[in-house]
């Protein structure tokens, strides 16, 4: 049975999360954690590329020979994220520099192809759109929970802002040399998918 508009919205961010359920996108999720800010742009530029290649692909998906069509979706993701990237350094330069080379390996981000190879080819356009907006959210929802707990526990800050006073500025707060590092996401994503799998069953894998 097609899945109804809600659910193409809403299922991906708990049901079928692209990071927790599927274990994709983990690299950038690594990297752009430290910080909500930048985990909170990357989640943004992530969704909009995801559900405009979708779209896109969709729209043309008849059109597509087959023999070509790996490459002809790597295209447009390309094209959609080097506008995503000229956007980001024209008007928010500063958040650029610090996503770093991250915002264009979105091209080789796997949700975005899976959701495009998987969904895109055999369903209509408005579909493929809020599938991909689904998948961008949940994408996105993982990025701000491990970077809620990295920055406010291994900075003291959340967006930027000081949370809990550091005591190397005179504060009382000693802060999480572990969650600074890149590698302390692996652990708060292993959590976060124990927790939505102990939370429901129906997403462990079967033996």
């Amino acid at each position: 049975m097609a899945e109804s508009n809600k659910e193409l919205l809403f299922r991906s961010i708990l049901k079928r999360n692209p990071i927790a359920l599927l274990v994709l996108g983990i690299c950038s999720s690594l990297a752009v954690t430290g910080q909500m800010t930048t985990a909170l742009v990357m989640s943004i530029c992530v969704t909009l590329v995801v559900a405009f290649s979708s779209m896109t692909i969709s729209i043309v998906r008849y059109q597509i020979p087959s023999t070509v069509r790996i490459g002809l979706q790597i295209i447009v993701i390309a094209t959609l994220v080097i506008l995503v990237d000229q956007i980001l350094r024209a008007f928010f330069f500063s958040l650029s520099k610090q996503l770093s080379i991250y915002v264009g390996l979105i091209i080789t981000n796997c949700i975005v192809m899976g959701r495009a190879e998987g969904f895109a080819m055999s369903n209509p356009p408005i579909a493929s759109f809020l599938d991909g907006i689904g998948n961008g959210l949940g994408y996105g929802m993982v990025l701000m929970v491990v970077s809620f707990i990295r920055e406010l526990f291994g900075s003291g800050s959340l967006f930027g802002m000081e949370i809990l006073p550091l005591t190397t500025n005179g504060g009382w707060y000693v802060r999480n040399g572990m969650l600074v590092l890149p590698a302390s996401a692996f652990f708060l994503i292993a959590l976060l998918i124990w927790l939505l799998r102990t939370i429901d069953p129906s997403q462990q894998e079967k033996d």
